[in-house]
């Protein structure tokens, strides 16, 4: 005879919610990821290194050349000359953003976790942009800070003017500075800093390859300066023109206020429209590239 065998039941398992994934979560994702990794804080450490250590050397240079009694140039200029080359850090660190991932192969994982690749995109976009326009500025302003300091009320040998549109802002016959400068050295550059690295983390996502998109961002950001300088042919001169302009060394320049080309009304804000629209246009491509390719 079988006797039926009484199952004892235990209690109910948990039921555990299943939350949607958004933007916000691949946000949190793509910022635990760019601060624990060592590029981020190599490129962005150098980065800080060049603009404040070359500016104090500036600054040492023009102390030691006799030119402090007399300084006739923008008194926020000195930041621009190690931003010049504290540029290519951040725009290294855009390019790693992407193509570290296709790299190690983790990529993958990454569209595993989030199907919705311009989704993810987005979130590294904005993550990378925000921290990459916070740390330039505040380097920048800690630069403008320091230059106020150290070159403002000195005497200049020119007539009291006010100038924000390229020149030195004398006003009661020492130098100064004018809002439009400050906020040109400061916000100005690091919105355009960001922006070149933005478009590196564009051209990273296009070309899957670090060393090729670092080299195409190089080019980007020196060969129309070299290809002017050597097109002197009398009918090009507009196109020298043009290329000299929206160069990126120019346009630093022109955000602080600094005359490299000989335009009396530079204040960079043509400079930074174009490489939004570039930037822009770059991220497009990205976004359709990533959508239609297999990884």
């Amino acid at each position: 005879m079988i006797y039926p065998v009484e199952v004892q039941q235990g209690p109910a398992a948990p039921v555990v919610p299943v939350e949607a994934t958004n933007l916000t979560h691949a946000l949190r994702s793509e910022w635990t990821k760019i601060r624990t990794v060592r590029s981020t804080m190599w490129t962005l450490g150098i980065m800080l290194g060049l603009v404040l250590g070359i500016n104090l050397l500036m600054l040492w240079a023009i102390s030691a050349s006799g030119g402090m009694a007399t300084y006739s140039e923008p008194v926020l200029s000195p930041g621009l000359y190690g931003l010049m080359l504290g540029q290519l850090a951040v725009i290294t660190l855009g390019v790693l953003v992407i193509t570290s991932e296709y790299g190690t192969g983790m990529i993958r994982t990454t569209f595993t976790a989030c199907p919705q690749r311009t989704r993810v995109l987005t979130a590294k976009a904005i993550v990378f942009f925000g921290l990459s326009f916070g740390i330039t500025t505040l380097a920048c302003g800690v630069t403008a800070l320091i230059n106020w300091a150290v070159l403002s009320g000195r005497h200049a040998p020119s007539v009291d003017y006010y100038s924000g549109n390229g020149s030195v802002t004398i006003s009661n016959g020492v130098t100064s500075a004018a809002p439009a400068e400050w906020l040109g050295a400061t916000v100005g550059v690091g919105l355009y800093v960001a922006l070149l690295g933005l478009l590196a983390l564009a051209v990273g996502t296009l070309l899957r390859h670090s060393a090729g998109a670092i080299t195409t961002m190089l080019g980007v950001v020196l060969l129309p300066l070299i290809v002017a300088i050597f097109m002197q042919a009398p009918g090009l001169v507009k196109v020298q023109e043009k290329l000299l302009e929206y160069s990126t060394p120019v346009a630093l320049a022109a955000l602080y206020r600094v005359q490299m080309i000989g335009d009396n009304n530079v204040n960079g804000l043509s400079q930074l429209a174009m490489l939004a629209v570039v930037t822009a246009l770059a991220l497009a491509g990205a976004y359709a590239v990533l959508a239609r390719r297999d990884v």
